[in-house]
């Protein structure tokens, strides 16, 4: 099976980009999208074949995710079953018989770390609920999770350390997830590569692959075995983060 994970920074905004015609090349059993910015009736695309899912934040225009996929789920849920944590959008969960796909947009340390007691909550919440998922079955985790792991992972370590996506704070949640029972699958598959995700608006940065990897598909270990490929499409605009992807026999 295919998956796909894109943060469009603005599902409507993508759409006018071209996003149809990538979504059609691509054919991906599953299509997660973080930052969607919308409301559910707020976008004009309803691709066959497809069973679709928003969840949007309380505050219009603002986080938002969405899952396309052809098969129908067991269940579908929304957020991570804390209130303090599910206003804006940031969460689905799709069930089925052999896993669990869920689809996140981590919220942002922001500027100087304003958020980052926030996010510290936020991480520990969410690593707490993919734990109990996992329990019962394996899980496909993928999203926008605002952190660049390593400094592999980055253009620019050293100038960017005790920045918002490569705080060591924030760095060593994602470590802690790792250690228990997950595997970030393209540095698992590729522990040398060097290929980005996202790029900043400035300074032509994307033209410069002045870029960082903070979109990631990640497994429970025992269906890492299951992973054909972990991919990145920079070559795909229409956001300033590129789509990235999974394919798995499971």
């Amino acid at each position: 099976m295919k998956f796909i994970s894109f943060n469009v920074n603005g599902f409507r905004a993508c759409l006018g980009k071209g996003f149809a015609d990538f979504f059609a090349e691509a054919d991906a059993d599953f299509f997660s999208l973080q930052e969607t910015k919308m409301q559910p009736d707020q976008a004009d695309f309803s691709p066959e074949g497809y069973f679709a899912y928003y969840n949007s934040a309380e505050k219009k225009g603002y986080s938002g995710t969405a899952v396309f996929t052809k098969h129908e789920p067991i269940s579908v849920s929304y957020g991570i079953g804390i209130p303090e944590h599910d206003s804006e959008g940031r969460a689905i969960t799709l069930e089925y018989d052999s896993f669990y796909l869920v689809n996140v947009y981590t919220p942002n340390a922001q500027r100087e770390l304003a958020r980052l007691a926030y996010r510290m909550q936020w991480e520990d919440a969410l690593r707490g609920y993919l734990k109990e998922l996992d329990r019962k079955k394996p899980v496909i985790y993928c999203g926008d999770l605002n952190v660049a792991h390593e400094e592999i992972d980055l253009k620019n370590p050293k100038s960017n350390h005790k920045s918002a996506g490569f705080s060591d704070e924030e760095r060593e949640k994602f470590t802690e997830l790792l250690a228990e029972g997950f595997s970030d699958t393209f540095r698992t598959l590729y522990p040398d590569k060097v290929e980005y995700s996202w790029w900043s608006y400035m300074m032509k940065a994307r033209e410069k692959n002045v870029g960082w990897r903070i979109d990631y598909f990640v497994v429970s270990d025992r269906i890492m075995k299951c992973v054909k490929d972990s991919f990145i499409l920079t070559e795909v605009m229409g956001s300033d983060h590129c789509p990235i992807g999974l394919e798995i026999d499971i």
